[in-house]
């Protein structure tokens, strides 16, 4: 992890919501990093003084004091005006809870499939940031397919296409929607392809759909029991022949 990307994640680093791999991988880059070990502690500083202090004000006994005054002088008169306010007051409260209530219930759901893509999507990004494409570099599937053992409670299939265009490159360990999945990387020309790998919903083989999703190609499909996602930079045709490969 390098600085650039080490500025994204330190303030969820500081509040705790980083994922536990993430988390280890900024702590090795701030042991080594003087510059971004202060700027967390000053994030850290700053979140701690605002837990510490009041943010309330009170008003100044003058203003009290001139409030009485006025409730003295109008009497009974001020009564039902207060209460009216009051009864406004709330009744446009009420009315505000409302409407955000119904925006929160009523906007549109964003689906399983989607949250994975955009994650895949996410990851395969930060892979080619990083510089960590891969844990296991190699070609060779005996050697990548046997990585996973005991990492993962499923066993990925580990193909080399070489022959067909698509060098296997190495795999690697990530995270999609809060489960390990398995990553395994591929080349095509000078396009690197990220395909994440985890157990299907169903056991039964099906086509997928493909999309464009912020500029990379996204490629979902299910073979033998498991769930594929495919995303490059590569064209959509090129990407679904390796997608074709995977679930032959």
């Amino acid at each position: 992890m390098n600085c650039a990307e080490s500025h994204l994640f330190l303030h969820a680093h500081a509040d705790g919501e980083l994922d536990v791999a993430k988390s280890l991988e900024l702590e090795r880059h701030l042991k080594t990093c003087a510059a971004c070990a202060g700027e967390i502690k000053s994030v850290r500083s700053l979140s701690a003084a605002l837990r510490q202090s009041s943010l309330r004000h009170d008003a100044p006994d003058s203003l009290r004091r001139e409030v009485r005054r006025m409730t003295r002088a109008s009497g009974t008169e001020t009564r039902p005006r207060l209460f009216q306010s009051l009864w406004l007051w709330k009744s446009l409260a009420f009315g505000a809870s409302a409407v955000a209530f119904l925006a929160i219930v009523l906007r549109p759901a964003i689906s399983v499939p989607d949250q994975m893509s955009n994650e895949a999507v996410a990851s395969h990004v930060r892979s080619l940031m990083a510089e960590h494409l891969t844990d296991v570099a190699s070609s060779d599937q005996h050697t990548v397919k046997p990585w996973f053992n005991g990492k993962l409670d499923f066993a990925p299939e580990v193909k080399d296409f070489a022959t067909e265009g698509f060098p296997l490159v190495g795999g690697r360990l990530d995270y999609l929607h809060g489960r390990p999945v398995a990553a395994l990387v591929y080349r095509r020309n000078k396009h690197f392809i990220n395909v994440f790998v985890w157990p299907a919903a169903h056991a039964d083989s099906g086509e997928l759909g493909g999309e464009n999703r912020r500029g990379y190609s996204v490629i979902n499909r299910e073979a033998v029991g498991l769930h594929y996602c495919l995303v490059s930079d590569l064209n959509e045709k090129e990407l679904a022949g390796l997608a074709n490969l995977l679930g032959r």
